[in-house]
């Protein structure tokens, strides 16, 4: 797990100003960034005959889906991964699906398998994604990776939760003694994402749908974590001045245009930072997927050495 919480006066470098409001959390630049590192040592790997590798499943036509999965196998291409794409009709047999994910768990050349969620209704997703082999779950979701999340232990991080993170860490902000609050108690995102500021050293609080004055809740946060799944739901009135906002929502609006879980242009009016949807905390999910899958690849080479 990388270190959080270093101390550092110096100003954010994935910021860009607008307006001189909040800054504005670049995720697309900080993804390059670690992006280009990690195609050197993908390299390396190659050189010692490990090119990391990854593979996806699709199973449905949901648009969304599509196009995350696509800018994944992208992300591969342009980090020097090796990638497959399995895609199969909404109504097939859940046994070829387990079946493809077996044969991939015995697949040297793949280092990390994702299904891409949600699956169909006729699919259990959880059995499914507990088919994943453990050293091969580079999204973070099989129960002994989450366990060790708990127990601070080297593990696959969930890749949103671990991207909201390196904005904290590539700046050097210190966490530790700070109020956060996580609207979102999800597995996939909310759980770990309390964690991960736990082990920070920040104050967490999870907020919920049954959370009583939610509003009150967001106010007391210096660290404001949006992963509730409603379209603008945190508004400007509800984020204390000066609070860093990750927005790691992405809902489509009916005119067709993507919005976060926060109100972006009330709450940039008061946050010190703030994340952009799109090209926040999405971007940088991606990325975090293909330092997972590297990950993997490296603890190959090293079982080989």
């Amino acid at each position: 797990m990388g270190k959080s919480g270093v101390e550092n006066s110096e100003p954010f470098p994935f910021f860009s100003e607008i307006n001189m409001t909040a800054q504005i959390l670049d995720g697309n630049a900080l993804g390059q960034k670690l992006r280009a590192g990690f195609k050197q040592k993908a390299d390396e790997l190659a050189a010692q005959g490990v090119r990391p590798g990854l593979a996806v499943i699709l199973v449905g036509e949901d648009p969304a889906s599509q196009v995350y999965v696509r800018n994944k196998v992208n992300g591969c291409a342009q980090a020097g991964f090796y990638s497959e794409k399995h895609t199969y009709a909404p109504d097939v047999d859940p046994k070829i699906v387990f079946d493809k994910i077996a044969e991939l768990n015995a697949d040297p050349k793949i280092h990390g398998i994702l299904v891409q969620l949600p699956l169909p209704k006729h699919f259990d997703a959880e059995a499914v994604l507990d088919a994943i082999s453990s050293e091969k779950d580079v999204d973070g979701f099989r129960a002994e990776n989450i366990g060790a999340l708990v127990q601070g232990q080297r593990c696959f991080i969930p890749c949103t939760p671990y991207g909201a993170m390196k904005f904290f860490e590539e700046a050097g902000i210190s966490l530790k003694g700070k109020d956060a609050v996580v609207v979102g108690r999800s597995n996939i995102v909310g759980k770990p994402m309390a964690m991960l500021l736990m082990h920070a050293g920040a104050t967490v609080t999870i907020c919920h749908s049954q959370t009583k004055d939610l509003k009150a809740n967001c106010l007391r946060a210096d660290v404001l974590v949006a992963a509730i799944g409603r379209p603008k739901f945190i508004t400007g009135d509800m984020v204390k001045p000066g609070a860093v906002v990750i927005d790691v929502g992405i809902n489509r609006l009916p005119d067709g245009k993507l919005c976060g879980d926060v109100d972006f242009e009330s709450a940039k009016e008061v946050a010190s930072a703030i994340t952009p949807v799109p090209g926040g905390a999405g971007p940088m999910t991606i990325t975090m997927l293909l330092a997972n899958t590297l990950e993997s690849a490296e603890r190959v080479a090293a079982a080989k050495k």
